[in-house]
C-alpha cells in the first residue's frame, strides 16, 4: 500500500508543476480519490487554498500561476486581455502602476473558486463572443508570453496589443478614462495594420470601432492610412458616449469637450 501511495505521489509531482493549481475534478480524472487528496493535504504534500482546489506549493501564490493553471492544467479557453494585457506588455505607465484586477476573456466563465483564492487581485471575466463572435468558430491563439513558475518557463496567453486595446475601448466610458486611453493610443505607434484590419472587420461593436478610429486619426500613426475603412462596418447614427461632450463629426460619437481635435 505504501509503495502504491509513493508511486501515485511521484506521479503527481510529475503531472502537477509546483505552484500551479488543479481542481478536484482534475485530480479525480487522473486517479486521485477524495481519500487520497485528503491524505495528501493532511501530510502537507498538497495545499488547498480554496474548497476543492489544490496545489503543490512552497511559496506564495501569484495571479500568473492561477492563469497558467486555468490555461494549461485545466485547458480552459481563457486569455488575459484588455487593460491587464496592455499593462503586462509594457504599457502600465499609461494606465496604472499596480495590477488590481486581472481581466480574463473567453467564451465560457472561469470557475467560481477564483473568487475564493487568497490573492490581492480580483478576476473579471468578459465574454469574448460579445466583441468577437467569430471566436466561437476559431478561438484566438495569441502569441504566448513566458512566465517563470515552478522552476520552468511556462506560457501565459495574452491578447495581442491590437486586440487588447479594442477590449479596453469596450470599457469606455463607464470603467475606463478617455484621457488615459488617449495617452495610451498616442504611444501605440507600432501596431500591425494587418492584424488591426482583421480585428476591426470581425469586431461586432460599433462603439469600439468608432472610438479606435477616432483616436487613431487623432494621433496620426503611420499604420492608420493602411487601414481599409470600406471593409469595416461603422454602423449609422450618433453614439452619445459623454453627456455634454462634443460631437466628433467624422465618427458621430461624443467625446469629452476638453479632448481637443486632431
Amino acid at each position: 500500500m505504501a509503495t502504491r501511495l509513493d508511486s501515485k505521489l511521484n506521479q503527481l509531482q510529475q503531472e502537477l508543476p509546483e505552484g500551479l493549481l488543479v481542481d478536484a475534478a482534475w485530480l479525480e480524472a487522473n486517479g486521485y480519490s477524495s481519500a487520497l487528496r485528503s491524505q495528501y493535504v493532511s501530510s502537507g504534500w498538497l495545499d488547498s487554498p480554496a474548497r476543492r482546489v489544490y496545489r503543490r506549493s512552497r511559496g506564495p501564490m501569484t495571479w500568473q500561476q492561477v492563469v497558467i493553471s486555468l490555461q494549461t492544467m485545466l485547458d480552459l479557453p481563457l486569455t488575459v486581455g484588455g487593460r491587464t494585457a496592455l499593462e503586462q506588455q509594457g504599457y502600465a505607465h499609461y494606465l496604472s502602476a499596480n495590477v488590481q484586477t486581472v481581466h480574463l476573456y473567453g467564451p465560457t466563465r472561469p470557475p467560481t473558486w477564483l473568487e475564493d483564492l487568497p490573492l490581492d487581485v480580483t478576476f473579471a471575466w468578459h465574454n469574448s463572443l460579445r466583441l468577437f463572435p467569430a471566436d466561437a468558430d476559431t478561438p484566438p491563439l495569441p502569441s504566448p508570453t513566458m512566465y517563470s513558475a515552478a522552476g520552468a518557463q511556462l506560457p501565459v496567453r495574452y491578447s495581442s496589443k491590437e486586440r487588447a486595446v479594442l477590449e479596453l475601448l469596450d470599457e469606455l466610458p463607464k470603467h475606463e478614462s478617455f484621457h488615459q486611453v488617449d495617452a495610451l493610443m498616442e504611444g501605440l505607434s507600432d501596431l500591425s495594420p494587418r492584424r488591426l484590419q482583421t480585428l476591426l472587420e470581425t469586431c461586432s461593436s460599433i462603439k469600439v470601432k468608432r472610438l479606435f478610429l477616432f483616436f487613431a486619426d487623432r494621433h496620426r500613426h503611420a499604420w492608420r492610412p493602411k487601414l481599409d475603412l470600406a471593409k469595416i462596418d461603422l454602423g449609422s447614427g450618433k453614439r452619445v458616449l459623454v453627456k455634454g461632450g462634443r460631437l466628433d463629426p467624422q465618427y458621430d460619437i461624443t467625446v469629452p469637450a476638453d479632448l481637443g481635435g486632431q
